[in-house]
């Protein structure tokens, strides 16, 4: 997909494919998830369309982070869920599948539904971490 193409996300947002929206603003729209993990499962995405989120502006970005908590609280009232996940891919290589900023509320239920795997972790080594930390602030500046 070329940059200037529409994402299936920004045809949805226009309203050129359906969906089943549970809220929108001026710069976020939220609806349920086509494929859920489990019931309830909701996409939160700015209207803004770019492909991974360091690519977002820091205006969309302020914007998904004000309603995420309140549409978070909403799935999980409606849904009966008291535990969830939030979910955000960047990449192909980091299972992202459909190339538009787009967060996962994924709550989980007492049948097992909703989002598993197994985590590889390792322990951070702590001369390496102050490193890399280190490395991380002055990217930030």
């Amino acid at each position: 997909m070329a940059e200037s193409d529409p994402s299936i996300f920004t045809l949805i947002i226009q309203g050129n494919i359906p969906c089943h929206k549970v809220y929108e603003d001026e710069h976020v729209f939220s609806f349920l998830d086509i494929n859920p993990c489990s019931i309830g499962h909701t996409l939160v995405v700015p209207k803004e369309q770019s492909a991974t989120l360091d690519g977002l502006s820091e205006e969309a970005s302020a914007a998904v982070g004000r309603v995420l908590p309140r549409i978070s609280r909403a799935v999980l009232a409606a849904s009966g869920a008291s535990d969830f996940n939030v979910l955000q891919n960047n990449g192909e290589a980091a299972f992202q599948s459909v190339f538009h900023v787009h967060f996962h509320i994924i709550p989980k239920h007492d049948d097992g539904s909703g989002l598993t795997w197994p985590f590889a972790t390792t322990q951070l080594n702590p001369e390496k971490g102050a490193i890399l930390a280190e490395r991380i602030r002055s990217h930030l500046k």
